[in-house]
């Protein structure tokens, strides 16, 4: 089994959870990346190991329990006892309600609430018989705001915010570090800059900062894990300085 302390990283996508991954192999820490597409992830491994750290992914879809029960046993009895799971899957479309038909609202449902709860149920398990561990959640502006065009993304961030808060009060007296990171901005990523071009703005022209670099929330999910427990954060909201809210 790996002897570094396993962080794992459920939705490990090219920006926000590409640089989670490489932050915590910076700190000592044994990668172990879930992705859907898990032939996705060989270029951020192969960076991560280029700087001297370690890392191995999955193919993982996150909305199906056999697939989360399978893996987080894989990853338990094969690899290593993960200290700490990040649930980074995103959901993040636009539809007016009208056009929001059933099956996009349960398959955000399903990225960002039901998934978030199959991976923080399965996390626990192991956790809790070690009296150790941080489950962390990413989160965005609808977990708190329900904004125009947003209905199924906001519910199913606020559903995540929901189960974030109930597992940090019942998993915090066994030990285990349960925190939700509302991420109130837009980050730099090819994504969010095809919609301001759609919105008729130029990316390149904004104000320095202005969108959010991943490597900031790198840096804030290291600062969370770091916390010792007579002051644990259970909710952290992040934004650049000339967001607006």
């Amino acid at each position: 089994m790996e002897s570094k302390p396993i962080c794992l990283i459920i939705g490990a996508g090219d920006y926000i959870g590409a640089a989670i991954a490489k932050r915590f192999a910076k700190g000592g820490f044994h990668v172990v990346l879930g992705r859907r597409r898990g032939d996705l992830l060989a270029p951020l491994i192969a960076k991560i190991e280029a700087a001297g750290g370690t890392a191995q992914g999955f193919t993982w879809d996150a909305r199906k329990e056999e697939t989360a029960k399978e893996m987080f046993a894989h990853v338990e009895n094969v690899i290593g006892p993960i200290e700490i799971c990040i649930f980074n899957v995103g959901g993040n479309v636009k539809f007016p309600i009208l056009e929001t038909t059933e099956r996009i609202f349960r398959k955000v449902w399903e990225m960002c609430a039901y998934g978030a709860f199959l991976s923080g149920r399965e996390a626990a398990k192991y956790m809790v018989t070690r009296q150790k561990g941080s489950i962390f959640f990413t989160g965005a502006t609808a977990s708190v705001r329900g904004s125009s065009g947003f209905a199924a993304f906001a519910s199913g961030k606020f559903a995540l915010r929901g189960l974030a808060q109930s597992m940090a009060r019942e998993l915090g007296p066994k030990n285990i570090h349960v925190a939700h990171l509302v991420i109130d901005a837009g980050v730099d990523t090819e994504f969010v800059r095809d919609r301001l071009r759609q919105a008729g703005k130029d990316p390149d022209e904004l104000q320095p900062d202005t969108l959010m670099n991943p490597d900031s929330i790198a840096e804030t999910y290291w600062y969370l894990h770091q916390q010792r427990r007579d002051g644990w954060t259970h909710e952290l909201d992040i934004r650049p300085h000339a967001e607006t809210w």
